[in-house]
């Protein structure tokens, strides 16, 4: 019998709080709230700046004093007791069964039947849990119950809550393989063939009359490209595939080969049968850096937290699949799960959609963060947690790293050192194919005490400064920067004078979008694209972070109202602030880049100094002034602000337009932006990501439609400072799921269908039905004509 998997989304009853006996088969849950998951409980909100209310000194922002916290973990009602419940049956015939939990935030205990089975404390990791016992009684229909318990103050960002990843269902016989102890991997790789070494473990169920292990390697095509038998040995089996003309996967080319894998008995009867999406590639690290596929290249990666902004923690795929696009575009090629356990779609699509990937594993070891942060469970929990994370994992050709710890304050202690080499040491018996390191923010201490002599790749946090004294000690003599920037910035809001410095709080909440502010423990953008093409010995970074976040809003911590990041490439809606282009010029050159800031539409600041500047891929840029040039600069790489901008300090504001031409190698003219003073709001513009989507499907997570909205004058010229009130209305084959404008300090919630412009823009999400049809949303705002946006379903 072949095993089957089955994904529990639907049907599920959920409620809040603690009701005795919801354990138990009979219990009676008919007025809990129906839900599919994945779900987050909390993301409806309200808002409330006494929920997680930490009063803490932040170590790893070099402060000193404890201070009261308001909106670290995102101020919504994250905290308490979740239950779940919905009936499963277990399919004919089978003999084994487990329950698979991608992620269940947090405390899992789970019930069938009302016996108590198993649950595991951590809210990031992928566990399974053997029902197979009740797979051999007599009854096929079981009551599944989930009870989750997040505690307050466990966490240094909002980690959401409830079943927020899927839940699968395995059924087989007793013969069959056991997927995590299944190994893939590149074991040789050039142009003309590559060796693909396959390991297979049989459950310890399985039969023990003779049996043998046939693979099958097929191409994108659908063509064999290879074939290969063994015979079980010891509930294990071993088989070389020789790949003739293979084709790498790269993030520029993401090729996925599907290998079938079959278990077989004497006389030919298939007993279990597996299909795994793979992709040949080798991932190295040598003395000339990271190396893919043999060639050296250096990382283009962001930091990325699992929420989705107006969607909460709740894993959405094309949610995700929206992001890697803009980073794409952006130029990036990898993202760094900071600081947690991925979920497994997750890195699924990013096989897909080629972006490597640094798979975090935990916060923090045995010393805590938090009062109630992982610390708790460390010492009882790291070896099955890591476990689940490699072993599950490790067959995808995205992840190119481990990291095993994110700042750990365990540096500097004889157990620290010890712990550090017998974490390592665990996780390469399980993956001896890829590098692993740490994101070490205290770099001295971490080479007095031997921590970094240890790492694969000697990763740092920050610390620029530092590097050469990490690249001494390093085993390869290169470093990553596994967390660099912390450049902070709103969407849309610049600030005057346009200073660089460290982090700044101004009355509104908000940072300056002229890209010169950042915190104290990092650096301003241009040091790190600085470090990087100085410094052949470096490996690139991983900017903190891609996008802003829910939670952590420095430099906003104790202020209210202020409950999301200020970090984000991108703002929480996904819009891009002006450090994209800065970032793009370097990540995306083939692409041409001309970006001009700030707006120019500044009521009261008339004759007024107001720099202009131009982030571009064309080395010289020329700005006029309603029409009179203010001159004609090239990039200065003397300078550590004008090395990769063109800036014009001395602009002085006067309504009207302003007009960047761009100019070539040979000075020749090849591009222009302009921008113009808005007038008075007149109407909206809309743009959807796409207006044909498939249907939602059982199975599988919502289809999804991205709505971007702009308050435009009669001319279309974005009204930066327009804050209108919209509200949606979703008819027909689609149904409104959220909305967010991009501001930290809103306490609006995404969900209720009412949001305000923050600058001029903002994002609504539409979730299209599970039936073909037509929909149609209808955006309205007081002073301006109501537009509608029409989709089809199919």
């Amino acid at each position: 019998m072949n095993t089957s998997e089955t994904l529990l989304l639907d049907d599920w009853r959920f409620t809040r709080g603690d009701p005795q006996g919801a354990e138990a088969p009979s219990f009676d849950d008919g007025a809990w709230q129906r839900v599919s998951i994945p779900h987050d409980w909390a993301i409806d909100g309200p808002f409330d700046k006494t929920i997680d209310m930490q009063t803490v000194a932040i170590t790893e922002n070099q402060e000193k004093v404890a201070t009261e916290k308001t909106g670290r973990t995102g101020s919504l009602p994250w905290i308490g007791v979740g239950w779940y419940r919905r009936e499963i049956e277990l399919p004919a015939g089978c003999t084994y069964a487990e329950l698979v939990f991608d992620g269940a935030m947090a405390n899992s205990r789970i019930f069938l039947d009302g016996e108590e089975i198993g649950g595991r404390p951590y809210g990031y990791v992928t566990f399974s849990v053997d029902i197979s016992r009740f797979a051999r009684a007599s009854a096929p229909h079981h009551t599944l119950a989930v009870r989750l318990f997040t505690e307050p103050d466990s966490s240094r960002w909002y980690p959401g809550a409830g079943l927020y990843r899927p839940v699968r269902l395995l059924a087989g016989g007793a013969a069959g393989f056991d997927r995590v102890g299944t190994f893939v991997r590149t074991a040789a790789l050039d142009a003309a063939s590559a060796t693909v070494a396959v390991t297979v473990q049989l459950r310890r169920a399985a039969a023990r009359a003779p049996q043998t292990v046939h693979a099958t390697l097929l191409a994108p095509n659908g063509g064999v490209a290879a074939t290969g038998a063994a015979p079980v040995r010891k509930d294990a089996a071993e088989i070389a595939l020789n790949v003739p003309g293979p084709r790498a996967w790269t993030p520029e080319s993401p090729t996925l080969y599907t290998l079938r894998i079959e278990l077989r008995e004497v006389g030919g009867t298939t007993l279990d049968a597996l299909d795994e999406r793979i992709g040949i590639r080798t991932a190295r690290v040598t003395e000339r850096g990271f190396e893919l596929n043999g060639e050296a290249r250096k990382f283009r990666g962001v930091c990325l937290h699992h929420d989705f902004g107006p969607l909460g923690a709740a894993f959405s795929k094309d949610a995700f699949r929206r992001q890697v696009r803009i980073l794409k575009d952006l130029g990036c090629d990898a993202i760094r799960t900071a600081h947690n356990m991925p979920a497994p779609w997750f890195v699924d699509l990013c096989d897909e959609l080629g972006m490597m990937v640094c798979a975090e594993s935990f916060d923090a070891w045995y010393t805590y963060k938090c009062r109630n942060d992982y610390a708790k469970f460390f010492r009882e929990h790291w070896r099955q947690d890591l476990a689940d994370l490699v072993l599950r994992l490790r067959n995808h050709p995205s992840i190119m790293i481990w990291s095993l710890g994110n700042e750990m304050r365990d540096q500097d202690t004889d157990e620290g050192v010890v712990l550090a080499r017998e974490i390592q040491e665990y996780c390469r018996a399980m993956d001896p194919t890829r590098p692993m390191t740490y994101g070490v923010h205290v770099p001295d201490i971490a080479i007095k005490w031997g921590v970094m002599q240890l790492s694969d790749v000697a990763g740092v946090n920050y610390k620029l400064d530092r590097f050469e004294a990490v690249r001494a000690v390093a085993r390869r003599g290169v470093v990553l920067s596994a967390e660099s920037t912390s450049a902070v910035s709103s969407r849309g809001v610049y600030k005057f004078p346009a200073e660089a410095h460290p982090f700044t709080a101004y009355p509104d909440g908000q940072c300056s979008s002229y890209d010169l502010e950042w915190g104290p423990w990092g650096n301003p953008v241009d040091d790190d694209f600085a470090m990087q093409e100085d410094h052949a010995w470096t490996m690139g970074q991983f900017v903190w972070s891609g996008f802003d976040y829910l939670g952590e809003p420095s430099p906003y911590d104790g202020y209210w109202p202020s409950r999301s990041s200020y970090f984000g490439i991108l703002d929480l809606a996904g819009l891009p602030k002006d450090r994209y282009w800065l970032y793009r010029i370097q990540w995306n050159p083939d692409s041409p880049t001309l970006h001009v800031l700030p707006h120019w539409t500044w009521p009261g600041r008339e004759g007024l100094v107001t720099p202009v500047y131009c982030y571009t891929s064309w080395p010289e840029a020329e700005l006029f002034v309603n029409g009179r040039s203010l001159g004609r600069k090239g990039k200065d790489p003397t300078s550590r602000f004008d090395r990769y901008r063109i800036r014009w300090q001395e602009a002085v504001y006067a309504p009207g337009d302003i007009r960047v031409v761009a100019y070539d190698d040979s000075g020749k003219p090849v591009a222009e932006k302009s921008l113009r003073t808005a007038g008075a709001f007149h109407h909206v513009g809309l743009a959807a990501d796409r207006t044909e989507i498939p249907r939602s499907r059982a199975g599988d997570t919502p289809s999804l439609a991205f709505i971007e909205i702009d308050v435009v004058d009669r001319d279309g010229t974005l009204c930066p400072e327009a804050a209108c009130d919209f509200t949606f209305t979703a008819s027909g084959a689609i149904r409104f799921k959220g909305a967010c404008n991009g501001d930290a300090t809103s306490l609006q919630s995404f969900t209720a269908g009412t949001m305000r412009a923050f600058h001029g823009r903002l994002v609504a999400v539409v979730e299209a039905s599970r039936t073909p049809g037509c929909g149609t949303l209808t955006v309205a705002a007081p002073g301006m004509p109501a537009v509608k946006i029409d989709f089809r379903v199919i």
